[in-house]
């Protein structure tokens, strides 16, 4: 009867255990959220535990050090990112959960960068905020459009949560325009404003597919086209003109062309055989400011393929190297007189042609033919 005791222990001991987890991580109210700036110190409370109730600190799950305990509240000094987390405080003996704070540590808000731009000119423009520094907390930002007294609509981009879009409704007018941005979070507010006219903000985008190509037998010319930007609304209407800038990879000096119109120029002195890199910019006729640089396209002025000889063309000049450095020298064979005639006739002179190289000279030259008699 002795054997279902040790059965028992164990059946006590994981139930206790099973306890202590339930509590440490039963469902409990919501933690309490608290954000704190960072390099300050903080002091977290256990809930409604006494100054000298017996407690134990967690943060996401890992014990906290003693040493770091002020009787039953949490002191943080300096914070840090890395101190952000969700702090659980314990009662010591039961294990049971006395309060949770969810820490957020960052910074309040410097004052934005606001800037506005029409690259849809006439159609509208478009506003774009951004703070100077991070502050690692979520922010709530507020923008106020004015053309006069009159408040205008700024739609939110779909893709850009830092940009709205405003339609002019009257073009050419001569009323400011007045755009305001307010930004807040949990530990600041900050804002700013800026006034301008319609015609000041026009910038296009850069213009497209910029292509330089070589232009044959020409070593020294470079064709280049490209496109009007496509979101350019109204190129006829409000024609663009061009800046375009080109250079050799290996010079750092660019040079300019402004062109009046058209979407081609052809560059004149480039240097044969050199890389270029080519970049266009655009910009309203009358108003506004030049566009950014395009993407660049890159191209080397056309070369004159290498004429390479036949091999007809080789074959004499094979010879002559080979005859005149690696052939043996001529010998000359001196006749026997009877095989020159017979009956003790009188013996005719004649003449054999040796081509004679003299190995030693600075340059080759011929012998006179040989007389043997």
């Amino acid at each position: 009867m002795a054997a279902p005791v040790p059965w028992a222990c164990c059946a006590v001991l994981a139930a206790a255990t099973a306890v202590v987890y339930a509590q440490r991580h039963s469902p409990q109210e919501a933690p309490h959220v608290q954000y704190e700036r960072l390099g300050s110190d903080v002091t977290l409370p256990c809930g409604t535990a006494n100054w000298d109730a017996a407690v134990t600190w967690r943060v996401n799950g890992t014990d906290l050090a003693p040493d770091l305990l002020n009787g039953s509240q949490l002191v943080l000094h300096g914070l840090e990112l890395g101190h952000s987390g969700l702090y659980a405080c314990f009662h010591r003996d039961s294990w049971h959960l006395r309060h949770q704070v969810l820490l957020h540590v960052g910074l309040p808000p410097r004052e934005p960068v606001l800037s506005c731009r029409s690259n849809t000119y006439p159609k509208g423009f478009y506003c774009s905020w951004h703070l100077p520094t991070p502050t690692y907390i979520p922010n709530t930002f507020n923008v106020t459009v004015l053309h006069g007294s009159k408040i205008m609509v700024c739609e939110k981009d779909p893709a850009l949560k830092n940009r709205c879009h405003i339609r002019y409704m009257h073009l050419f007018s001569t009323i400011k325009y007045k755009v305001s941005i307010s930004v807040s979070n949990a530990l600041g507010h900050n804002a700013t404003a800026i006034t301008f006219d319609e015609f000041t903000i026009v910038k296009p985008d850069p213009p497209e597919n910029v292509v330089a190509r070589p232009v044959p037998s020409n070593p020294r010319r470079l064709e280049v086209t490209w496109q009007t930007p496509s979101t350019w609304p109204d190129p006829e209407s409000f024609p663009l003109k061009f800046f375009l800038r080109y250079r050799p990879l290996i010079l750092d000096q660019w040079q300019h062309v402004e062109l009046s119109d058209g979407t081609a120029h052809t560059i004149t002195d480039a240097y044969a055989g050199k890389e270029y890199i080519i970049q266009v910019a655009a910009k309203d006729n009358e108003i506004g400011t030049w566009s950014d640089w395009s993407v660049a396209a890159h191209a080397t002025p056309w070369t004159e393929e290498p004429r390479h000889l036949t091999t007809e063309a080789q074959a004499p000049e094979t010879t002559t190297s080979t005859t005149s450095s690696l052939a043996p020298p001529p010998t000359t064979k001196i006749c026997d007189p009877g095989e020159l005639g017979s009956g003790g006739g009188t013996l005719t002179p004649f003449s054999i042609g040796v081509p004679v190289t003299l190995a030693l000279a600075a340059a080759s030259s011929t012998a006179n033919s040989l007389l043997i008699w």
